[in-house]
């Protein structure tokens, strides 16, 4: 299976998605957008777009981020939506996979960084690649926005500060607002990128955001291997369309 990363910043690494892909012995490749590589034209040569989060919204800030056109990542996403591919998009990449659908991303009613507990719906609960998960499992968290929905769409796990942790848009296209691939080299690099002064001041005046010690002490591993659950449940039991 050849599975196509696209990556808006070197501090939002894909992290437990790419162990997977390599343990699988999947064919790797990646857009880092930061580094204003161009991105594919089309989704041919890809059977599964995972595209990574970022500080970016789904709208343009050229001022911000010159080398970030979500446009043309809107466009890819669609063309890999045509082509019946797997497509998963986490944080900003959900609120883009929401977008190619047609939806508009919202605000998220609180931010939440740190490590919380989703906990699935009763169509997650119902849903064959999710429900290793359980009712309910701590999981990483680096947002302020959250995808939109349309007509078909299913929340399938909420958390007290966001209600669309995870969204499914159709068999084989999922977002995720939650980071299930941090591990500790991710997060302190997410930390690093924040600013511990910064993070420490927010977690003293938001109720889902964690000082960085907490967010450094946590055990990621059991998040990871429920992630890589899910992508093996996901591949496995759909059938896979061929690249034209």
């Amino acid at each position: 299976m050849r599975v196509h990363f696209v990556l808006h910043e070197s501090f939002e690494a894909p992290g437990a998605y790419l162990d997977w892909a390599q343990t699988r012995g999947h064919e790797i490749s990646m857009t880092k957008v930061y580094q204003s590589e161009q991105l594919p034209q089309t989704a041919d040569a890809i059977d599964f777009l995972i595209v990574m989060g970022g500080p970016q919204s789904p709208d343009p800030d050229l001022e911000a981020f010159p080398y970030y056109h979500p446009e043309e990542e809107i466009k890819l996403i669609r063309s890999a939506l045509s082509k019946d591919r797997y497509i998963l998009g986490i944080c900003l990449g959900a609120q883009l996979l929401s977008q190619a659908y047609g939806a508009q991303y919202e605000p998220s009613p609180e931010r939440e960084i740190g490590n919380y507990p989703i906990e699935l719906t009763a169509e997650g609960l119902k849903d064959q690649h999710l429900q290793h998960l359980g009712e309910q499992l701590v999981v990483g968290h680096w947002h302020g926005d959250m995808p939109g929905l349309v007509q078909g769409a299913q929340v399938l796990a909420a958390s007290q500060g966001c209600p669309r942790q995870i969204v499914r848009f159709s068999p084989k296209h999922y977002a995720f607002q939650a980071h299930l691939e941090l591990t500790h080299e991710l997060v302190e690099l997410l930390i690093a990128a924040e600013g511990r002064e910064a993070l420490l001041a927010q977690s003293q005046c938001h109720p889902f955001i964690q000082t960085p010690e907490e967010i450094l002490h946590y055990h990621y591993a059991e998040m990871n291997e429920k992630l890589g659950a899910f992508l093996d449940s996901l591949t496995e039991s759909t059938s896979s369309t061929s690249a034209e």
